[in-house]
């Protein structure tokens, strides 16, 4: 008995000195704050959790956005065993040897196990495959939580047999709930801009926010525990920024736009704004890649190299110094010519297959390596390029027209005068008067006979 009531009165004691956002995690769905299309009234999750019928599942998304949280509000209203693993400090053996107490208790009692792997994306391809087996045959029902894209980072066999829910940013009025609920857990007061302005920098990161309100309301001791926003400023590390969900999109759209316009004062301002509002430097580095084949393309082929240059340099060296990467990067991106003419090729012709033209390979191009493939006439005719002084070949390479069928416009690429583009114009130019020229040729000589 003495026993107990000193284990109760450690735990309620560990409990009050949790981190703030470890003391306000919900313990019921209607306590969680946002994430309304998974928890809502009647929501298939929902319906899921209450009604203990959970399969494998995967939560994805950005860091403190509840998926440790809901996995926890499983573990208060499932009736089948809960086991927690981390991905940082498990290994295949805590693995298997959580599957073999399952497997036990399933045979012995006829009861189900959740377990639940945080940053499950953190597991090797080994220790993925080791549950496999046991997710597929129902002995474990596996609750993975990521932050990153689980296409990439969860073996493709272990995904297909889990259901995928993606949490998103919590909204600011999300927030603004929970850091009010952090005001009254604290019992402090704090001025209505404080909190807007926490709300507002925390990226929709939950997490982050309250840890930020545990230091602010620490700092407050001084002024009568009352939080003011040079509290917050303080507990944040950098100077407040109103940065909110629409704020964060708008700068992303200046970024972007400035260095399409071939500026890069204003590339490099935008820049230092997302740095210091604590923007995703991962998601910078990402943008800048793809612009450098949308805005840039062909004009100057390196700038493709240079983007995929800063994202690689930000994983190896981080941040603050990857900031340097990115700042060159930048400059170049702006600085470079501009085309879109690659994109444009693409957009075009992805709209000619989904206007539904036919998209059946030329026999002559098919793969004619296997044996019998002649038979079907696949590789017959086809003219080896390398093997003409010119290096190229005039021959069909687009599919034929097909009665009904809208037609192949093949025009897709068409390059600027900008940059590297003129001189490739030049070249295809070039090319084509060969091709008539020698399509002339044979024509003559079809003729003379």
């Amino acid at each position: 008995m003495t026993s107990d009531l000193f284990s109760a009165a450690a735990a309620e004691r560990l409990k009050s000195q949790a981190p703030l956002a470890a003391r306000l995690r919900p313990r019921a769905l209607d306590e969680v704050v946002g994430q309304r299309h998974l928890v809502a009234k009647n929501s298939p999750l929902r319906s899921l959790i209450e009604g203990d019928r959970l399969s494998s599942v995967i939560f994805w998304g950005p860091p403190g956005t509840g998926k440790t949280t809901l996995a926890e509000v499983v573990a208060l209203t499932t009736n089948r065993h809960f086991e927690r693993l981390s991905a940082v400090s498990a290994g295949v053996k805590d693995v298997r040897e959580v599957i073999e107490r399952a497997s036990e208790r399933l045979g012995q009692f006829g009861r189900g196990t959740i377990v639940f792997i945080d940053e499950i994306h953190r597991f090797s391809t080994s220790q993925q495959d080791a549950l496999l087996p046991s997710v597929e045959s129902g002995v474990i029902t596996l609750i993975g939580a990521t932050t990153e894209n689980p296409y990439f980072e969860i073996n493709a066999p272990l995904r297909s047999r889990s259901t995928l829910f993606r949490l998103e940013p919590l909204l600011v009025s999300d927030v603004k709930e929970l850091l009010q609920r952090g005001v009254v857990a604290e019992s402090v007061t704090a001025d209505e801009e404080a909190l807007e302005t926490l709300a507002q920098r925390c990226g929709g990161d939950a997490r982050q926010a309250l840890t930020a309100l545990e230091v602010a309301c620490a700092l407050s001791h001084e002024n009568n525990r009352h939080v003011t926003t040079s509290h917050v400023d303080a507990a944040l590390g950098v100077s407040a920024l109103r940065y909110g969900r629409d704020d964060h999109y708008d700068v992303v759209s200046a970024f972007i736009k400035s260095i399409r316009g071939s500026n890069p004062q204003a590339g490099l301002f935008w820049l230092a704004r997302m740095l210091e509002s604590g923007d995703d430097a991962r998601f910078i580095a990402r943008r800048l890649v793809i612009l450098a084949s949308e805005d840039i393309g062909m004009a100057d082929p390196n700038a493709l190299v240079v983007a995929v240059a800063a994202a690689t340099a930000l994983e190896h060296v981080g941040l603050p110094e990857a900031q340097l990467n990115l700042a060159q990067a930048v400059v170049y991106l702006a600085t470079a010519p501009k085309s879109n003419r690659v994109a444009l090729g693409i957009w075009s012709a992805r709209e000619d297959i989904q206007r539904g033209v036919n998209s059946e390979v030329p026999a002559h191009l098919r793969d004619g390596h296997y044996e019998g493939a002649r038979e079907f006439g696949h590789g017959v005719g086809y003219v080896y390029p390398h093997d003409d002084p010119r290096g190229f070949v005039e021959q069909q390479y687009m599919p034929e027209s097909s009665p009904g069928s809208p037609d192949v416009r093949g025009d897709y690429y068409q390059p600027s005068n900008h940059g590297n583009e003129r001189e490739i114009a030049e070249k295809m130019i070039n090319v084509d008067l060969s091709k008539k020229a020698q399509n002339k040729a044979q024509n003559k000589a079809r003729k003379d006979k």
